[in-house]
């Protein structure tokens, strides 16, 4: 008896000094270590990156010096979800629970990922900025809808339509000149190289085709659908008859409407394409590239209709009589 209990006493002291140890191990490592980062270190942290994934990126990068003892504190503290993809500068000489204050607060990041989906107007761009922390939606709002660029021998009225859909790492506290040099840029990377000779070929300015791609654009739910959605409004132009796309009517009013009113088709405006033959005087949203591709190589047909018929597909027509019919089939 007396032996079993000198073993247990010896098993309990040798367990108290294990927990001890390693207590001490955790809080130097935690607490105390500053030998990491050894200099100003910028990170780049992906977008659905995990918590752990975050950790070993940050011992890989010496932002951290022990990734144990990182994750161990950041689940005994909860805040494991509490970090967010980015870039974030990380000061030299910190230790591991500097680090993750700064890391699950924002006080290193100085960069986000913004995501600005194909279709997106100026103003939702602008929404999204704000949304994403880069800063108020006014000032971008204004400037998308007053600066300019020079696309194919033409100056835009604005850079509705010129503001390339994609993701893209911003600087926060990002200027709205900066942002535009971003997604502009991009539009001029992804724009086809013979883009002005195609929109020649189609009797149209470069910008009045990227016109064209935005209509495709809020218009088609399908890819298949866009190159013969714009065959439809080019060939409506040709024959000089009004485009009556109901995106058109959407984009002047004040807020979106699920449903168009026959008032609505009425409102006074130059992108009622109801009552105004023509092009809108700009883009109405700004255009992915299988949009942009569809405005420039439009589907050689002499449809001059097309209505929603579930599915994702629409459905063209010829003729008013046939598309009255299309009509009376899928939307009744």
């Amino acid at each position: 008896m007396r032996r079993l209990l000198r073993v247990t006493v010896w098993a309990a002291a040798t367990a108290a000094v294990v927990v001890v140890c390693a207590g001490a191990w955790f809080y130097d490592a935690a607490y105390r270590d500053r030998s990491f980062p050894s200099q100003e270190t910028h990170v780049i942290v992906a977008r659905g990156s995990t918590f752990d994934a975050i950790a070993r990126q940050l011992a890989r990068e010496g932002v951290v010096g022990n990734y144990l003892a990182f994750r161990l504190l950041a689940r005994l503290r909860g805040e494991e979800e509490g970090a967010h993809a980015g870039e974030y500068r990380f000061v030299a000489h910190q230790t591991s629970s500097e680090v993750l204050e700064a890391l699950t607060t924002g006080g290193a990041q100085v960069a986000a990922w913004v995501t600005i989906p194909e279709g997106f107007t100026a103003r939702e761009i602008a929404a999204r900025l704000q949304e994403s922390g880069i800063g108020p939606a006014r000032p971008f709002a204004d400037a998308f809808a007053h600066d300019t660029i020079v696309l194919g021998g033409t100056r835009t009225k604005s850079l509705e339509g010129y503001l390339f859909p994609s993701t893209y790492l911003v600087a926060l506290g990002a200027s709205p000149q900066q942002v535009e040099a971003q997604l502009t840029g991009e539009f001029f990377a992804k724009l086809p190289h013979d883009a002005a000779a195609r929109a020649k070929r189609l009797n149209v300015t470069l910008p009045q085709a990227v016109t064209v791609a935005s209509l495709v654009e809020r218009e088609a739910k399908a890819d298949a659908d866009r190159p013969r959605i714009a065959s439809v409004i080019y060939n409506r132009l040709r024959l000089r008859m009004p485009l009556q796309v109901d995106a058109t009517i959407e984009y002047a009013l004040p807020a979106h409407k699920d449903e168009l009113s026959f008032a609505d088709l009425r409102i006074d405006s130059p992108y009622n394409t109801y009552t105004h033959a023509g092009l809108p005087p700009t883009p109405i949203a700004n255009p992915g590239r299988p949009s942009l591709e569809a405005a420039l190589s439009p589907s050689k047909t002499d449809d001059l209709y097309y209505v929603y018929c579930g599915n994702g597909r629409h459905v063209f027509a010829k003729t008013l009589t046939e598309h009255q019919a299309n009509v009376a089939r899928c939307l009744h």
